[in-house]
């Protein structure tokens, strides 16, 4: 009876290790990691996330953009961190939108700041009832940098 207890720990052990796997650095690794890398980027073509996602998200007008990028990718050039950048980001519409709010909370997390806001999925659902193309997204961003000036 002992053996059967242990080998179902060790199953259930092995599951929830599993569900783990597909949390936020998994799902991140596996979808942005290719070209944000780690979250630092690639120096003049594609920005990095990691501390500044977390203050984009602070506003809903900023979660509402964050959404955008990922269901509708973005075009054009943007700054980030003072620095100018110039790469087309596809869309993400392929992941589920818990998947995509995963992503993002889990880049918001690794900022800094505290607490660091979470990017709900109904915010993401709202962003995928209401496709927009990627140059929108970047006209977007510009109207967002206007009011709360974007990192």
């Amino acid at each position: 009876m002992r053996r059967h207890v242990a080998a179902a720990l060790c199953c259930l052990a092995l599951l929830a290790g599993c569900s783990r796997s597909k949390g936020g650095h998994y799902l991140y690794a596996s979808n942005c990691g290719i070209c944000h890398h780690g979250g630092q980027g690639m120096a003049g073509s594609v920005p990095p996330l990691v501390g500044r996602i977390d203050k984009i998200a602070a506003t809903p007008q900023g979660r509402a953009y964050l959404a955008a990028v990922l269901i509708n990718g973005v075009s054009g050039s943007i700054r980030a961190n003072g620095q100018s950048y110039r790469a087309e980001m596809p869309p993400f519409r392929y992941l589920t939108d818990t998947q995509i709010a995963t992503i993002l909370s889990w880049l918001s997390e690794q900022g800094g700041s505290g607490p660091a806001p979470a990017i709900s999925t109904a915010e993401i659902a709202t962003a995928r009832a209401h496709r927009i193309g990627a140059g929108d997204v970047a006209a977007m961003r510009a109207k967002l940098d206007q009011t709360n000036p974007l990192p």
